[in-house]
Formats: structure tokens, sequence, C-alpha cells
């Protein structure tokens, strides 16, 4: 996690992706998140956690809001938080973030082009603005 696991901090939970663009786009926008936008109230784990049912991830995910980001349909991220005893309080798919950017090329599984990280950056800031709104749900904006 990117710092201790506090009460009312929301998990970002991306999944594993690697090999696709898609998977990239949803972990940068994570790492955006986590670093930038909401690194004081928000953590993220390791989904390959939560597949092995490691207890401390299950735990966090039971007792914390999540948001998934997931490259593809499969809806990995979501659905193994959901398989833990968790709840997606929002799923973000990557694939539906294309939809507004049309033509768009934005890379390689290993990096990412300007319409890449313009697409990254969307999605981190959508997952901001849900962090926050989950914050003032249960009155603990910081």
């Amino acid at each position: 996690m990117a710092h201790a696991l506090k009460d009312g901090d929301v998990l970002v939970i991306p999944c594993s992706g690697i090999g696709k663009v898609h998977g990239l786009i949803g972990r940068e926008a994570t790492y955006k998140v986590m670093d930038d936008l909401a690194s004081e109230n928000t953590a993220t784990l390791c989904l390959a956690l939560l597949v092995k049912g490691d207890p401390e991830a299950v735990a966090a995910v039971q007792s914390h809001r999540c948001i998934t980001i997931d490259g593809c349909a499969k809806a990995c991220a979501q659905k193994n938080v959901e398989m833990s005893g968790g709840r997606a309080a929002k799923a973000i798919q990557v694939a539906e973030a294309f939809r507004n950017f049309r033509g768009a090329k934005p890379g390689t599984a290993t990096a990412l082009t300007e319409d890449g990280w313009k697409i990254t950056e969307a999605i981190a800031q959508s997952v901001h603005c849900e962090a926050a709104e989950l914050h003032e749900l249960e009155g603990t904006v910081r």
C-alpha cells in the first residue's frame, strides 16, 4: 500500500493488465491519484493479494470503500473485490474512457504516448472526484 491504511481511506484498486496498454493506463491513473491528487485519503493494494486471498488485503476491501479501475470488460479488479466480500463504490473501465478520446493512439503496454497520458489524467481526475465525493458522504473530507 502507498501508505499505512487509515480509517476513512478509499482504496483504489487497478487491474493487473500486464501486457496491455489499458492496464498500463489504469495503473498509471492509480499512481497519479496516490502520488499527486489524493495521497492523504486514498490507498491502494495489489490485486494479486486479493486473488491469492491474503487476509490483510481481504480485510482491507471489506472495511474500506473501493474504487476499481479495470482495463477491459472482464472487470477482474471489480470481481475480485466483490468475491473478497468488498464492494466497488465506483467501477471504472479504461476502455470506456476511450469514448471521449476517439482516434487516440495511447501507446503500448510499456509506454504511453501523449494521448495515453491524457486518458490517464482524465481517469485519475475521475477517481479523485469520486474519492472526494465518498469522503463528503462519510463526513471525512481531509
